[in-house]
């Protein structure tokens, strides 16, 4: 297969991005099957230079409009206007990309920053995007809620020694401090399932070039955060007890590929810290390897609340540091073969 990229198939339709709608598999099926005969694409298990796409969180309840927590950025349509021009750089990558790796985050109801597990001294819950720091949880204007502590196994008195453990532990490692988010990605829901535009593009990947897509869950410890797909922001508990654990056989996965390309949302949160993780498993074995990663900076978009908060700032700063280190910022717009250390099919 040459090292041009390939055309947008017929059945490619990037005015519905911003919608939700059911994948039509076994029509897709059969274009992916014709489309690999058109275009002689090879098993992706076959490629010498093996190319692995990492998807984060591409879904409905970031991705959306009208969802809990769709990332609209500075524009406003965001997320909708990375998504197509992802999907478009699936279809006419089709060729190169060996293994697309989607992250979903994944969560139930009671976890440590929904409101529930919240509560003031008059026994309110926190309104979502209230910043929850180690001072408000020491000066007790935020406590751990009692009434969820049967229902996670420990005692109350336990799970207020672990949320002033938390906060503390968050502002030791320079994190950001916990935020109280609207309920969103729960499982089994609507909105925690992949976009469809780009769940019909990674489909149409697998059938074409024989390829099994690496999903990765994450988010369903209901004692930490867990933005990147790497590690949840906390290992160990208050007496030095392991909490969760590092994601080291995904973290192996990533570094074995020859290029590794990210995308997803959202910038400033879970593609960020993915990142972030990602740099630090690097620079503990060879800081060259961060010239393997492709950060494609048109389809990741930051958090953007109106009138509450704004984290296009941080993303780009975080952007530049990740760039500083050698890991290549790029465009979907532009052939992989002329991105740097890219060699042609």
């Amino acid at each position: 297969m040459a090292s041009d990229t390939l055309p947008l198939p017929a059945h490619y339709r990037p005015e519905q991005t911003g919608d939700v709608w059911r994948v039509a598999y076994q029509e897709r099926a059969a274009d992916a099957e014709a489309w690999r005969q058109r275009y002689g694409l090879e098993p992706a298990g076959n490629d010498a230079y093996r190319i692995g796409l990492l998807l984060v969180d591409v879904q409905n309840t970031f991705c959306i409009p009208g969802f809990e927590l769709f990332v609209g950025g500075r524009s406003g349509t965001g997320a909708v206007d990375d998504n197509r021009r992802l999907s478009a750089f699936i279809y006419r990558n089709l060729h190169r990309i060996t293994t697309i790796a989607p992250t979903l985050d994944t969560h139930q109801a009671v976890q440590i920053f929904h409101s529930i597990f919240l509560v003031d001294g008059e026994g309110r819950h926190p309104e979502p995007y209230t910043l929850v720091t180690a001072a408000d949880v020491e000066a007790g204007r935020w406590r751990f809620n009692p009434a969820v502590a049967a229902g996670l196994g420990i005692q109350p008195g336990e799970g207020q020694v672990f949320l002033n453990h938390y906060t503390r532990t968050l502002a030791a490692e320079d994190k950001y401090s916990l935020t109280v988010w609207p309920y969103h990605a729960m499982l089994g829901s609507v909105g925690h399932a992949l976009v469809p535009a780009i769940e019909e593009a990674i489909f149409f990947h697998s059938i074409s070039r024989f390829a099994r897509p690496d999903f990765q869950v994450k988010g369903g410890n209901p004692l930490t955060e867990n933005y990147s797909v790497l590690r949840p922001e906390i290992l160990k508990g208050p007496d030095g007890q392991a909490v969760a654990a590092k994601n080291q056989g995904f973290i192996q996965a990533l570094l074995d590929f020859d290029a590794l390309i990210v995308a997803g949302q959202a910038q400033s949160h879970c593609v960020a810290w993915t990142i972030d993780d990602l740099l630090a498993e690097i620079r503990a074995i060879d800081a060259d390897l961060a010239r393997r990663v492709y950060l494609l900076e048109d389809c990741t978009s930051p958090v953007v609340i109106p009138e509450v908060i704004d984290y296009t700032d941080v993303a780009d700063a975080a952007f530049q540091r990740f760039a500083d280190a050698g890991m290549h910022l790029v465009r979907s717009t532009e052939p992989i073969a002329s991105w740097p250390g890219i060699p042609e099919a």
